[in-house]
């Protein structure tokens, strides 16, 4: 069994961009689970359904869920109740790894940071999983904390700094963004447009919605 946590900004992005089928034929050949948490669902299904302006997208989030390409944690036996209690302990741990002036500088939402909690769950039970995320912030915290002080101090456009340089509960972590699954469609000939230009164009469709990749880092991903 394996599972592919997926955060709520890939799936925006694939929305966004028309690429949702691609995780539809990724999940076919998938030798485990897709799974979105409730802090997920809510983002993309709960709270944009009500909204005219991200009906459709949320719509097409309900058509996964219903055909059981995304699942909910229940679907492996998740207490959902541990999962809250969880994301509550590493919520609380990020947000107060930073501050300015002795206030503490909130760097995480619950959706992805719950999606670190069902992955530390699943780690425990001996369960492979990777967690599907575009937002920089919660990447740093595992792969490259010592980043964040200046990252976010760009992104706030004032100084922050550590009030504690403890991250050992961020390091256990394995992350992949809508570029690389993008890729891993397209190395499985399940992209739509067949064109030589059409891993590039579709890479570049997911970075200008929101993904954080580097353009060095396409440059690798078109060589592979």
């Amino acid at each position: 069994m394996k599972v592919l946590i997926f955060d709520s900004g890939p799936l925006i992005n694939f929305s966004m961009n028309g690429l949702l089928y691609i995780l539809e034929e990724l999940k076919k050949n998938f030798d485990g689970k897709f799974i979105i948490t409730k802090d997920v669902k809510t983002e993309v299904l709960d709270r944009p359904i009500k909204i005219q302006r991200f009906e459709l997208e949320a719509l097409r989030i309900q058509r996964l869920i219903d055909n059981k390409v995304l699942e909910l944690p229940s679907s492996l036996n998740i207490n959902e109740s541990d999962l809250n209690k969880k994301t509550f302990d590493l919520m609380k741990s990020a947000n107060n790894l930073l501050e300015n002036k002795k206030k503490k500088i909130k760097i995480v939402s619950e959706a992805e940071i719950s999606c670190l909690a069902l992955s530390e769950i699943l780690n425990k039970k001996n369960i492979e999983n990777i967690i599907a995320i575009d937002e920089r912030t919660t990447r740093l915290l595992s792969e490259a904390p010592q980043e964040l002080e200046k990252i976010i101090s760009r992104k706030m456009h004032f100084r922050v700094h550590f009030s504690s340089k403890d991250f050992s509960k961020f390091e256990k972590f394995k992350f992949i963004r809508s570029p690389e699954i993008v890729y891993a469609a397209h190395k499985k000939d399940l992209l739509k447009i067949k064109d030589s230009r059409a891993l590039e164009a579709t890479i570049y469709a997911t970075k200008f919605k929101g993904s954080s990749i580097s353009w060095d880092e396409i440059k690798i991903l078109k060589k592979l």
